[in-house]
């Protein structure tokens, strides 16, 4: 297979995984961003987590929170839980890598915060673990999957968030999962700063 026509596969194939995104999707999205607003509303925090190119997802969710998204606005209550090399290696060391963002959820979540949980496979053990730390704590979880969802089917409560990437290739639903990050940012400055 030529170059070209390799990319314009990939062209393709993300333009079909964007539409079976926006079918699937769209209603537990705007319930999300609805749950993302009406948390930072209440004066509250956002955690975020992920491993990877999720902790990459992580990290651009909250610096979008805490700097601006596309408009100037006050710095919104976020902490990206994969980015202190020094919680992640002592941690990592003394309690094991499954434990590193579940002692943060511990110490630093709070009942009506909010825990976004990034995993494409569903299937990470330290997302997992944070996930139930943070329901003990009181947190509302949005996760943010694909490949069907995995573990995280089981262990989601009725009031949490599942974003299911309708994919089962990781590039397609780190593509889609940025996407729909930027979205509850967008819908969140719209109820801040007014929808222009």
């Amino acid at each position: 297979m030529d170059l070209l026509t390799r990319i314009s596969m990939h062209f393709e194939d993300n333009a079909k995984a964007l539409q079976l995104s926006a079918e699937a999707l769209s209603t537990p999205l705007a319930q999300a961003t609805e749950k993302l607003t009406q948390t930072i509303q209440q004066g509250k925090k956002v955690l975020a987590c992920g491993n990877g190119g999720s902790a990459a997802d992580a990290q651009h969710f909250i610096a979008e929170l805490v700097g601006r998204f596309e408009r100037d606005r006050m710095p919104l209550a976020g902490i990206a839980l994969n980015t202190d090399t020094s919680i992640l290696t002592a941690v990592g060391n003394d309690y094991g890598f499954d434990d590193v963002f579940e002692r943060q959820v511990r110490a630093l979540g709070q009942a009506g915060d909010l825990l976004v949980a990034i995993s494409t496979s569903g299937h990470s053990p330290n997302v997992i673990k944070a996930i139930h730390t943070a329901h003990q704590k009181g947190l509302t979880v949005i996760a943010l999957s694909g490949k069907g969802g995995g573990a995280l089917n089981d262990i989601l409560k009725p009031s949490d968030i599942h974003l299911c990437v309708p994919h089962n290739r990781t590039m397609r639903i780190q593509e889609i999962h940025i996407l729909l990050l930027h979205i509850m940012c967008d819908g969140l400055d719209a109820v801040i700063l007014g929808d222009n």
